[in-house]
């Protein structure tokens, strides 16, 4: 006695199959540093971002520095809150090899020497 029909076990095994591809492509979501990458890079990852606001958050970028957090991107024009929430899970933050630099940041702190062994031997 059969207990599957042959076309029941096909289109079992069919769906199957195409949940677990769907499956894959959700868990492979795309990421995208906003302080690194070109409009093209950012219309392609982000959603409800277009060719415009892409460009536009470049030139926000070139303006005035690196993003520092993925909210900071509601400040670009067109770009909101909601839109960044989307986003959330694709957004990185990195440093930008175009960011400004301030003088505090490009002063360094030197951390005082430690007296040699001998220096200490002497006291």
């Amino acid at each position: 006695m059969k207990f599957f029909k042959t076309s029941t076990l096909k289109k079992v095994f069919t769906s199957l199959m195409l949940s677990l591809v769907l499956a894959g492509s959700a868990l492979a979501t795309d990421k995208v540093n906003i302080n690194t990458a070109n409009a093209t890079e950012l219309d392609r990852v982000l959603l409800n971002v277009g060719p415009t606001k892409a460009e536009a958050i470049v030139a926000y970028r070139k303006q005035n520095g690196a993003f520092r957090s993925p909210e900071q991107l509601a400040m670009v024009k067109g770009i909101g809150l909601k839109t960044v929430e989307k986003n959330r899970d694709r957004i990185l933050i990195g440093a930008s090899s175009a960011a400004p630099r301030t003088a505090a940041a490009s002063r360094t702190t030197a951390t005082p020497a430690r007296p040699s062994a001998r220096a200490a031997m002497q006291r």
